[in-house]
């Protein structure tokens, strides 16, 4: 049986994974497929950001873009409102927190990153703020003492984590957020997203493609594909 494994790098704070997130999503339903995220910290340190107008207009323009591609909904309430909201902080530590967090915690990592981006994104909320996040977590099903101390002891983790994440994706040759790696039988292949953007079911098939020919091949000599041909 071939082991198969999706590596899968995110921020937060990066549209281009909001849009990507009904991929994500079909990706984690796909028999036999393991998800696993590796966080980028986008804005985390000296790259966060207080909202400004010149932020605005830098991630209007993607924003609407994303939206034309994919379908993606974004709120009124991120674009009229948290966007002008001048004492907001885009800071990409504490959501990546929270999902840390929840995963120790035994919630799956995608639906609390999920939930994140629809906070941000539709809802227009400060997700860098810890009472947001408690909010969420609780959604989730979380204990909010639980979720607490959890946050407080994954913040010793965090920079080994990010380190990880980014040393993988030197090694790869992955460039930016969002990006995949797909493994099969320990062999890692870089997988393109864009060609699937607002097409989930589309992308949910190529995986289910790729895991059946690595399977009919014996798994370790199987072909590796990509959008662009196999190899």
């Amino acid at each position: 049986m071939v082991t198969a494994k999706l590596h899968y790098y995110y921020d937060p704070l990066c549209g281009w994974c909001y849009g990507a997130a009904p991929l994500l999503a079909a990706a984690s339903q796909v028999p036999g497929l393991q998800l696993e995220l590796h966080a980028g910290a986008m804005m985390s340190g000296q790259g966060r950001q207080p909202v400004s107008p010149q932020l605005r207009q830098y991630v209007m323009m993607h924003d609407q873009r994303i939206q034309q591609l994919t379908g993606q909904p974004f709120g009124d309430a991120y674009f009229n409102g948290l966007l002008l909201d001048t004492d907001a902080l885009f800071d990409s530590t504490p959501p990546t927190l929270a999902i840390l967090a929840a995963q120790a915690l035994g919630v799956d990592g995608l639906a609390m990153l999920h939930r994140l981006q629809r906070a941000h994104y539709v809802d227009g909320q400060r997700i860098a703020e810890p009472a947001v996040l408690q909010q969420l977590a609780g959604e989730l099903g979380l204990d909010g003492a639980a979720f607490t101390a959890e946050y407080q002891r994954q913040q010793g983790e965090f920079a080994a984590h990010v380190g990880r994440s980014h040393r993988d994706m030197a090694a790869h040759g992955l460039r930016g957020f969002p990006s995949l790696l797909l493994e099969l039988d320990g062999r890692l292949q870089r997988l393109e997203l864009s060609p699937y953007l607002g097409k989930p079911q589309a992308f949910a098939d190529y995986l289910q493609g790729l895991l059946a020919g690595a399977a009919s091949h014996g798994g370790a000599e199987a072909a590796f594909c990509t959008p662009d041909g196999c190899q």
